[in-house]
């Protein structure tokens, strides 16, 4: 097995949301170790002008990339919706996000080509999921939920609180047939949301849709890890580590060494390309 074989996988959310994202990143491959930033001194990113988001996303790539990743996975609906594809082309290794394989599950669901997006501010306003639905020859509608965020991080998503949220956002839906979650929070409303929009609405939750994208293009590059031995997961934060750690076990997680990871919060500097990965230790 070559060194960058055995290099690890970046994947990167402004919090503790991606962490639905490398729960199924690990399920589909399992021998793969992960590199998981979570940005939580600037969360969140959904309610920040784009370009500020475009250069977080910059700024944590290129750091990703000196840790010696083989590839990237943008955890983050926000990020992925206004840094892609620039930060691909920006970046010596792949790089995925998470819009795509939503929009792909989604084509292949709605039976009225029909299709709503809840999300971020940012996510809906950057018309990620809508552009590219209509491109297809989709109708869409799309609504920001900015009170899902905190309502999954006060563990409170199974509740008359969050039943009452939802029934707010949703209430002057049109007919459409299928929903996209385009925060990787919502995936732990999926119960509340289905009571509200009811049992004949399909809801897309694109984590697994990325697994599998990442999966499948990892072994046509010859990039998979191969060892058969079980992944490991270092975790770096940008913000507080207990509060990280409180957040995070509402979704399942985190597993694996927990290291601060600081950013400079200015972020007017240019923001330049990493030529080459460090090779892993």
């Amino acid at each position: 097995m070559s060194e960058l074989t055995a290099a690890p996988l970046g994947v990167f959310d402004s919090g503790v949301g991606g962490l639905t994202v490398l729960r199924a990143l690990r399920d589909a491959l399992p021998s793969e170790n992960f590199l998981y930033v979570g940005d939580t001194a600037r969360v969140p990113y959904g309610s920040k002008p784009l370009e500020m988001v475009k250069a977080f996303a910059q700024e944590i790539g290129s750091e990703l990339v000196r840790r010696g990743v083989k590839g990237i996975v943008i955890a983050c609906n926000t990020a992925s919706a206004v840094s892609l594809p620039e930060l691909a082309d920006l970046l010596p290794v792949p790089v995925w996000g998470v819009i795509d394989p939503g929009v792909k599950a989604a084509l292949g669901r709605t039976r009225s080509g029909y299709v709503g997006i809840l999300g971020t501010k940012a996510t809906v306003r950057a018309r990620a999921y809508q552009d590219r639905l209509e491109a297809a020859g989709l109708r869409t509608w799309a609504q920001a939920c900015p009170l899902f965020v905190p309502v999954v991080e006060e563990g409170i998503s199974d509740t008359a609180i969050a039943h009452l949220i939802a029934e707010h956002y949703l209430a002057d839906r049109p007919g459409v047939d299928t929903v996209i979650l385009g925060c990787t929070h919502y995936p732990a409303l999926k119960g509340t949301l289905q009571r509200v929009l009811g049992d004949d609405i399909a809801l897309v939750d694109s984590a697994d849709e990325t697994a599998a994208v990442v999966a499948r293009e990892l072994r046509a590059a010859g990039l998979q890890n191969t060892t058969g031995q079980l992944g490991g997961v270092h975790h770096l934060v940008s913000g507080d580590i207990p509060s990280y750690l409180h957040t995070a076990r509402i979704l399942g997680g985190p597993e694996g060494q927990v290291e601060r990871f600081l950013v400079p919060l200015d972020i007017s500097r240019s923001f330049l390309p990493v030529l080459r990965p460090d090779p892993p230790r």
